[in-house]
């Protein structure tokens, strides 16, 4: 995925901290699960954060959006706080950040059709589509995921892991968001369809400018698909910069063991995307 030469940063994180576990009067410290992290983000970049399990990656998506709440640090969307807004100031700012979850199988409602699904979003942010509207608007959003128009009439059950992530894709792009945090997007789907998912993606950044921050595990994925690489392990970037300088001199011990354990890289990767 490409990015901009020169651009201003959408997203700027500083010194954000969150630990778990009891404070006061306990036998053992909290746990710090970010700790610390700052970085920059800019218009149409794709922003990669690796690690194992349990390094922090997943815990700092959700304190970015504000779904967990940090105990000190600031997000900064286009120079405004997030950690510091309450109520409909923050619902507001919500929608220019939306986030694709792993598992598309727990994040929608059974008993929903596609459309009831994409269009969850404008129950609270009604001013984007009146309802009138709605229905065309589900089909274009449908469009941009590679779903035919009939899908709108389906319930998640009749749809295959592939698919349920593109409704999800879908959704998260109903609130027309200038940034999408991926989280493991395709590690719950079967290796033949996650190159679908990762084209539809790359797709839509390319289309509609986004800017993406993508968390996984896969390292020979996120060789192909982003431009910065952060390498975080217990809750801190042990390694960040450019991907394609980190992958080739890579400067930290837990970064070389990460690259080292990854038997994919040492194959070529494809020349003009996933296939």
């Amino acid at each position: 995925m490409t990015t901009p030469a020169t651009a201003s940063a959408l997203l700027e994180v500083k010194d954000l901290y969150k630990t778990f576990g009891p404070k006061n009067g306990a036998k053992h410290g909290p746990v710090v699960a970010v700790g610390g992290i700052s970085f920059k983000l800019n218009p149409g970049e794709c922003l990669a954060i690796v690690g194992e399990s349990g390094s922090g990656k997943s815990t700092l998506a959700r304190t970015l959006l504000r779904l967990i709440q940090p105990d000190s640090g600031s997000v900064l969307y286009e120079g405004v706080d997030l950690v510091r807004m309450t109520g409909g100031q923050l619902r507001q700012q919500r929608r220019n950040l939306a986030m694709v979850f792993q598992d598309p199988y727990a994040s929608l409602h059974p008993r929903k059709t596609v459309a009831a699904l994409i269009s969850e979003p404008w129950e609270i942010h009604p001013e984007l589509v009146d309802k009138s509207g709605r229905p065309t608007r589900i089909a274009e959003l449908l469009k941009q995921v590679n779903l035919p128009q009939h899908f709108a009439e389906l319930y998640p059950n009749q749809l295959s892991g592939g698919q349920r992530q593109r409704v999800a894709i879908a959704r998260a792009l109903a609130l027309q968001p200038r940034i999408l945090i991926l989280d493991e997007p395709v590690s719950a789907l079967d290796v033949s369809v996650q190159a679908q998912v990762i084209n539809v993606l790359m797709s839509l950044q390319e289309r509609l400018g986004l800017a993406y921050i993508f968390i996984s595990h896969d390292l020979a994925l996120v060789r192909l698909v982003a431009s910065k690489i952060a390498v975080m392990n217990k809750g801190v970037f042990v390694e960040a910069g450019d991907t394609q300088t980190v992958f080739s001199d890579p400067q930290h011990e837990y970064t070389r063991t990460l690259l080292a354990s990854s038997p994919a890289l040492h194959e070529d990767p494809p020349a003009n995307g996933a296939s």
